[in-house]
């Protein structure tokens, strides 16, 4: 409360002020995130919710209301003090590209990375499904990219069982993958 009490003078502070620090720990992601939604920038979002707290702060009647009171004043705040930055143009331009639609809708980065994590996570779990041999004709074959006739040395069998093997574990991997791979599917059709 000395933070406080220096912010209010010589006012006495008594069990209706409000922990200022104490707003700032509740209050201060839901606003950077308020924020972010109007200026589609982070950093800015973050000086955005500072500058608002700053204003508490120094508007010392608002520091002795009720936290609802303190809450609406807190997001009228964020809300104005983001618009300024749009209006000045700080973020403007980045603004119009975030904003601005392409012929062709991308799928954002992180659930691309997110997608190809879990598709790779299925397929192992799928080929750790395979019966021992079978596992073995395939992580030759696809992961370390031999050719049939290295694989089919390798394991002492005949080119042409090699390749019947390899067609039957592919046909088990489209088995087990097969429900998996058409949520994948809907889901780049709808990104």
């Amino acid at each position: 409360m000395d933070i406080l009490g220096t912010f209010l003078g010589d006012k006495e502070l008594n069990d209706q002020s409000t922990d200022v620090k104490g707003l700032f720990d509740k209050f201060y992601d839901r606003l950077v995130y308020f924020s972010f939604q109007i200026i589609k920038d982070q950093e800015y979002a973050e000086d955005v919710v500072q500058e608002a707290f700053v204003k508490l702060l120094n508007n010392k009647d608002i520091l002795i209301n009720s936290e609802p009171v303190l809450k609406s004043y807190l997001y009228n705040s964020v809300k104005n003090l983001s618009l300024n930055v749009l209006r000045r143009g700080k973020v403007a331009e980045r603004y119009m590209q975030l904003t601005k639609t392409d012929d062709e809708p991308t799928t954002a980065p992180i659930v691309e990375a997110i997608i190809s994590a879990e598709v790779f996570s299925q397929i192992h779990r799928a080929l750790d499904e395979l019966p021992e041999h079978y596992k073995q004709i395939s992580f030759l074959s696809f992961f370390e990219g031999k050719k049939n006739q290295e694989v089919a040395d390798e394991l002492g069998m005949s080119i042409n069982t090699l390749k019947k093997q390899k067609q039957k574990a592919i046909q088990m991997l489209r088995l087990k993958l097969t429900s998996f791979l058409s949520l994948i599917l809907a889901l780049f059709i709808f990104l």
